[in-house]
């Protein structure tokens, strides 16, 4: 496990004030959350058909003089950070009225430059005060049907556009004149496609397992050293395998080779999953980061998150991003560790699948949501189950429903035993909701409390008085609460019906860690796409974390399973020899690795 910085063992020493629970929580986190905790807009695109999402997706993610910007599709505006936990939104002066779709950033000379008209035709927009947002235009429209753009400014200053989102046409690439209001300077230039024949991960589909014709999308260009790194996504983003891969080459225009470690960003289980449309940025300490695009799809397809995961470089270049616990509590860019790749804190999620009550579930109420009919992402609306065991099964698109919003519904969670508490995360859903937009109005108020015999309670966090808009909120204690129930209890929440898709508590049990994994196999199949992995269930395991990759010392891939011993894995290369290795987790900890298995 890695060990805090000294910021970390200065916030425990802090005295805490007896009986205030707000003196629990600590302000200036040293952890973060999946998906990241920000006051994510409502898609006012959909308001004529009635149905009430929250989403965030297609991030481009920049450090401009030291502030990080966070661009989001039709988010009516953006955020900015000083430390990647505490965003800031903006309402800029000037604005794309429709919000900006899959929008492209970077940092030109002394400015912000964006690309991002709904319309697909626009032109490129800049502001050297992106905090105020005094956008001015460049005039010139870009001749061009351009589909998520991605602008990338290089070590001398020249400007390239790379686009499009499609499963017909290529990734594109055409030279900008920043000093002539950033017209082409040639025609675009085709660059490379999808090849799902060859390469697992780009098949469509929920677990690859659709024939339709995959979607090759949001390019984006990261340099290191003297290596460029053309990124992209595949398959479809409503699955649970959206991705990102990645193309090398020596110079911006090409030509590019496809990398064989791919796909690069890959996140097919756990509580929330995919990991595509994403941008890649450098942090303050020279660190790299990824955000991403992270799959809900209850109201609608298109219902997304954003999630942010360590990124970089291995000696020889091989990029990774690493998505292991990829829901689970990590250390922040300011809080140093012992290696960067691995930015796990080993706090454990202690509360899927324990015992649940609550006063209040909603029945008889239909979710109303878009194209239900359309079958392989959209949950079942036949027989609807709000009930309370929705709360803590790790699953994003199940949800428990209150029958109002009313300030005395609450629910409780038993966790068997008392255990070690250090933050929650309460990942509010839109249900029949009818805000669309961007309103000031937006609140979560709440308390949870925690009791060693559930008659008893001691506050743990208090956000009664609230302000702040927290969808997705994340909760770090400033110390370790022992306790065996928790309790939730509503003050405020501005939509008709109280809906949580999921309430998740995180620490450390106080019993033994499972044992290693026994009897690994590792199967190749005909289709060379795929291989089918197995071992031993082991004893009071909760789930387990597979790993693989194209060499035993880096297996920078992987995924969480829960609830089985076995996985299909279809996201190889068929040309590639791959390693894989597996490890049992719990309450109480993660076991040692099992033996690392090669298919050939």
């Amino acid at each position: 496990m890695n060990k805090p910085a000294q910021l970390i063992i200065w916030l425990l020493l802090i005295p805490v004030i007896t009986g205030s629970a707000q003196d629990m929580v600590i302000s200036d986190r040293t952890t973060y959350c999946n998906p990241i905790d920000i006051d994510y807009s409502y898609m006012s695109h959909y308001a004529p058909r009635g149905v009430s999402y929250r989403s965030g997706a297609d991030p481009a993610a920049i450090n401009y003089k030291g502030t990080y910007y966070l661009f989001v599709t039709r988010s009516h505006g953006y955020w900015y950070s000083d430390d990647m936990s505490d965003w800031q939104f903006v309402r800029p002066q000037s604005w794309y009225f429709n919000g900006s779709n899959a929008p492209a950033a970077a940092v030109y000379k002394d400015k912000v430059i964006v690309l991002g008209d709904p319309s697909g035709r626009g032109a490129v927009i800049s502001t050297d005060n992106p905090k105020l947002g005094d956008w001015k235009t460049s005039y010139s429209v870009i001749p061009l049907g351009i589909q998520d753009p991605d602008l990338f400014v290089d070590e001398d200053n020249r400007v390239y556009l790379y686009e499009e989102s499609s499963n017909k046409w290529p990734i594109r690439v055409v030279e900008l004149d920043a000093e002539n209001m950033f017209i082409p300077l040639s025609e675009e230039k085709d660059l490379f496609g999808l090849d799902p024949e060859k390469h697992g991960w780009e098949r469509f589909g929920q677990d690859h397992r659709s024939d339709i014709t995959p979607f090759i999308e949001g390019p984006w260009m990261s340099r290191h050293g003297d290596t460029y790194y053309l990124e992209y996504s595949a398959p479809g983003t409503q699955w649970n395998v959206y991705a990102d891969g990645v193309y090398t080459a020596s110079d911006p225009l090409g030509p590019f080779e496809y990398a064989p470690y791919n796909p690069v960003s890959y996140k097919p289980g756990g509580f929330l999953t995919g990991a595509g449309h994403g941008s890649t940025v450098r942090d303050n300490s020279g660190e790299y980061w990824h955000y991403a695009s992270m799959t809900i799809s209850v109201n609608f397809k298109f219902e997304r998150r954003i999630g942010m995961f360590p990124a970089g470089f291995e000696p020889d270049g091989q990029m990774y991003v690493n998505t292991a616990y990829g829901d689970y509590p990590h250390f922040l860019p300011d809080t140093q560790v012992e290696n960067h790749k691995n930015r796990f804190t080993g706090w454990m999620l202690l509360s899927k699948d324990k015992e649940v009550t609550t006063n209040s579930v909603l029945t008889g109420v239909r979710h109303q949501v878009l194209d239900a009919e359309e079958e392989g992402y959209m949950p079942d609306q036949e027989a609807p189950d709000y009930s309370a065991s929705m709360l803590n099964d790790e699953n994003m698109r199940t949800l428990w429903v209150a029958e109002n919003n009313s300030d005395t519904i609450w629910f409780q969670i038993d966790l068997g035993e008392k255990m070690n508490i250090r933050a929650f995360q309460v990942n509010f859903q839109d249900f029949n909701a009818e805000v669309f937009g961007k309103p000031d109005t937006l609140r979560q108020q709440f308390v949870i409390e925690t009791s060693d015999d559930g008659e008893n309670w001691v506050k743990a966090a208090d956000f009664s008085n609230n302000q702040q808009d927290r969808p997705n909120a994340y909760i770090e204690l400033r110390e370790d609460v022992s306790g065996r129930y928790v309790k939730f209890t509503n003050r405020y929440f501005p939509n008709k019906y109280l809906a949580v898709a999921e309430f998740r508590v995180f620490g450390k049990g106080n019993g033994k860690k499972p044992g290693s994994p026994k009897s690994f196999e590792a199967v190749r199949q005909q289709d060379r796409r795929n291989a089918d992995l197995s071992w031993k269930p082991v004893k009071n395991a909760m789930g387990y974390v597979l790993y693989w990759g194209i060499s035993p010392d880096r297996l920078n891939n992987s995924v969480l399973i829960y609830d089985q011993h076995e996985y299909e894995l279809r996201a190889l290369n068929i040309d590639q020899q791959y390693y894989y290795q597996v490890e049992a987790f719990s309450e109480h900890g993660i076991s040692e690795k099992s033996n690392i298995l090669s298919d050939e």
